[in-house]
């Protein structure tokens, strides 16, 4: 099915039954406020040519990012950037009203703003729609308190300093989001470290079948793929668990599994580099010296 682009905000409050915005580059809008995007409950896709941030509770009919499908039940927040394709679903019975905030920015609105470039390093916005963040009450309430400085700013009388205190704002809800995220990766222990066990888990049985001589090393897509979550997601968990990235988890996993070899085997160092998957002998001991300030060879012999 052919998703429906949205291009410009101006064109959204038309397709949601909300007045011509106030501003053409960026829009708060009041959830409570928005009509139906179509009359049957069939899933619809969309892309838009600009950022989404939204706060919602009591939402109605299921989200889809992806190869993901959420009921938001509750305080949650999701973040979609341009071009990306998410799909919405209508429930058949619509008997809760569903409340919050949208803000949507154009990326013209951010051009040649500091905030055009650190916008990408928010790496939510590249999470599935399982991964929503889920805000507690004081969280909502500070979220929502920064979507109507944003909103009062615009429809205030626009000066030479509007742009700037909106950007600010706009900044201060990411920073806000990037908190909150993180602390939803330590109060959520019982499920994240689930998934940091069944990392360990997947990562034992790769480093100790053919795969990597066949395959080579386990990409960080692979791995998330197999754990049913996004790349930046699992890095960020990652990150606030254990002070390391998917990548250097996979990078330890194999200098323990040399460690092995080199103190258990009379295999050589081209030998060992084979068997975890390096094509090449000398990056396989450029990332050991990284890892241990040992060659292997300095290492084996440490053992005799």
């Amino acid at each position: 099915m052919q998703p429906l682009r949205i291009k410009v905000i101006s064109e959204f409050h038309r397709l949601r039954g909300l007045p011509k915005p106030e501003h053409p580059l960026i829009s708060v809008i009041n959830v409570a406020d928005l009509k139906r995007t179509h009359d049957n409950n069939e899933p619809v896709n969309f892309v838009f040519d600009y950022y989404s941030i939204s706060l919602k509770r009591n939402c109605i009919g299921k989200f889809r990012y992806g190869q993901q499908q959420y009921d938001f039940d509750e305080g949650t927040m999701f973040f979609i950037s341009p071009n990306q394709v998410f799909g919405l679903q209508h429930s058949k019975s619509e008997t809760s009203k569903q409340t919050g905030w949208m803000l949507l920015i154009h990326p013209d609105f951010l051009w040649n703003t500091p905030l055009a470039k650190r916008v990408k390093q928010y790496e939510y916005f590249d999470y599935s729609v399982h991964e929503a963040l889920f805000l507690s009450e004081k969280e909502e309430a500070i979220i929502a308190g920064v979507m109507q400085n944003i909103q009062q700013e615009y429809h205030s009388n626009i000066d030479k300093f509007s742009q700037r205190v909106i950007i600010a704002q706009v900044e201060l809800l990411l920073t806000y989001s990037e908190r909150f995220y993180q602390r939803q990766f330590i109060t959520r222990k019982i499920s994240n470290h689930q998934i940091l066990n069944r990392l360990e888990y997947m990562l034992d049985e790769y480093f100790n079948s053919d795969n990597l001589i066949g395959k080579g090393l386990p990409t960080v897509q692979h791995i998330a793929e197999t754990l049913n979550v996004s790349p930046n997601y699992l890095s960020g968990l990652l990150k606030t668990l254990t002070g390391q990235s998917t990548q250097q988890h996979i990078h330890d996993k194999l200098i323990e599994k040399a460690k092995e070899k080199l103190s258990t085997t009379d295999l050589s160092v081209s030998e060992i580099a084979y068997e975890l998957g390096f094509e090449h002998p000398q990056s396989f001991s450029k990332l050991f010296k990284i890892k241990t300030n040992f060659s292997p060879l300095e290492f084996r012999q440490s053992f005799n």
